[in-house]
């Protein structure tokens, strides 16, 4: 079955009347993803100077970062239906401009609290490469020369090569953490201007009125199950009442929502598209692919490194050359490879290649565990940045976009994007259980870090039996 646009109207769209100038809408694509991921990542290292500096606790400044991480997800869900009513470019504009004055709000805060608000604000970026993803294919029909470029604008996403980690590092050093906001500051309103300026406008040739009562029970829904993970997440000391009480929230909102989407004039994703293959298998597969690798690489490895029981003791320094460095270098290196190689043997024949090589990877770090061996660790970083950075990941946001339907072009990619935020608050939780449940909490073994693979290892299995569901997007592949 064919379930992508045509070749002719890419995605449904109709263009803003004037040609597209894709070197010129390129730069500012990736000016506006690099900004989001400035955000996503320079204040990791800047967490225990920014707790100084507010006096208070890490766990309050962790607060902050869901608090981003969260709106993220939350405004993913609908800001790319609404760009394709009013506009792509309208939208994406204003995303750069919300996440500078988060940035500015964060710079200037004197409490935590007022930084959680600075943060949910810059929160508005979330649907960043989504959106970018969807001007892009409007703008450039032909399935070999979207493919290399949708590679290039989603790597940028995996981390820039772990340069933005340090340079909030040494900000926060030598210039306090408001230096660190200043900073994204300046790309965010960068961002906006070349987007503004450079970007051709889109939307999708149908604009029924934006269903915002469906939106606010879907932002309930999923934001209800996004902290009932976050909080699962801390395990031992996670509130299992509010957890639950979350869920069951989640649930009965998921549920009025399908029962206004059933009834609603100008729904905001007709039941019928929710039941698709194409829907379902992909977002079980995203789903299924985060919660196995993602926990895996940002945190179990590079603990493992830093380990000075059972671990290599590199370092928190040493540690990240030797795992984060690595591993954002070769998803750089592999996305558009990856894409242009899509557009020619298939999306989902990449995907699964990708899943293949992530769980291969997977097992080599099973042998890792088992050495101490740097070198060792660094080869399987290389191989889970090329295998599941570079390809399934790319793959994976591609899929959102060239297998949305015509009539609704963002539905798909905003969803999408809410099972990547899911799937990776879901990960803490099922790999970190698995350690801990060979591990007490409060110790460290060889044993607690396999079972956290072995567990990762097993959801990416279940990834890879997943995508086989995944319906070929016949019109985003070059023909034969």
């Amino acid at each position: 079955m064919n379930v992508s646009a045509s070749p002719h109207t890419p995605a449904g769209d109709s263009r803003a009347g004037r040609p597209a100038r894709v070197g010129a809408l390129m730069a500012a694509l990736l000016a506006a993803s690099f900004a989001f991921q400035l955000n996503a990542s320079m204040l990791s290292p800047a967490l225990a100077t920014m707790a100084d500096e507010l006096d208070t606790t890490a766990s309050a400044i962790g607060v902050t970062q869901t608090a981003f991480f969260t709106a993220a997800a939350l405004f993913s869900l609908f800001l790319p239906r609404l760009g394709d009513l009013i506009g792509r470019r309208k939208v994406l504009t204003g995303m750069m401009v919300l996440m500078a004055v988060g940035c500015v709000i964060s710079a200037l805060a004197g409490s935590v609290g007022t930084l959680a608000v600075g943060r949910v604000v810059q929160g508005a970026s979330g649907p960043t490469i989504p959106l970018a993803l969807i001007m892009l294919r409007v703008e450039v029909p032909d399935p070999k020369k979207y493919g290399t470029l949708l590679g290039i604008v989603t790597a940028v996403n995996g981390g820039i090569a772990g340069v933005d980690s340090f340079a909030g590092g040494s900000l926060a050093e030598h210039h306090g953490y408001a230096s660190i906001f200043w900073v994204m500051t300046g790309f965010a309103a960068l961002a906006a201007v070349l987007v503004r300026f450079l970007a051709p406008d889109s939307r999708a040739e149908i604009r029924p009125p934006m269903d915002w009562p469906g939106v606010a029970l879907l932002v309930v829904s999923v934001g209800a199950l996004l902290i009932a993970f976050n909080e699962a997440g801390k395990l031992a000391d996670a509130n299992w009442p509010l957890a639950l009480g979350l869920l069951v929230l989640a649930a009965l909102a998921f549920w009025a929502f399908w029962r206004m989407e059933q009834r609603a004039k100008h729904p905001l994703v007709t039941t019928h598209l929710l039941k698709r293959r194409a829907t379902w298998a992909l977002l079980l597969s995203t789903m299924l692919t985060m919660t196995g690798v993602f926990a895996l690489m940002n945190g179990l490895l590079p603990g493992f490194a830093q380990d000075t029981a059972v671990g290599l003791g590199l370092g928190a320094e040493g540690a990240t050359w030797w795992t984060l460095t690595p591993y954002a270098l070769a998803g750089l290196a592999m996305g558009p490879v990856a894409g242009r190689l899509a557009a020619t043997f298939g999306y989902g024949r990449i995907l699964r290649i990708g899943l293949v090589a992530t769980a291969a990877a997977t097992v080599l770090a099973l042998l890792t565990l088992q050495t101490d061996s740097p070198g060792l660790l660094l080869t399987v970083s290389i191989l889970l940045g090329a295998a599941y950075a570079g390809m399934a990941n790319i793959m994976l946001n591609g899929l959102g976009i060239v297998l949305s339907p015509k009539e609704n072009p963002g539905f798909l990619p905003g969803l999408n994007a809410g099972c990547f935020n899911l799937g990776a608050g879901l990960s803490f939780v099922v790999l970190y259980a698995a350690m801990d449940a060979v591990a007490p909490a409060d110790t460290t073994s060889v044993g607690g870090y396999s079972a956290g693979v072995v567990a990762g290892l097993v959801l990416l299995v279940a990834a890879l039996f997943t995508s086989l569901l995944i319906p070929k997007p016949v019109d985003a592949e070059a023909a034969a």
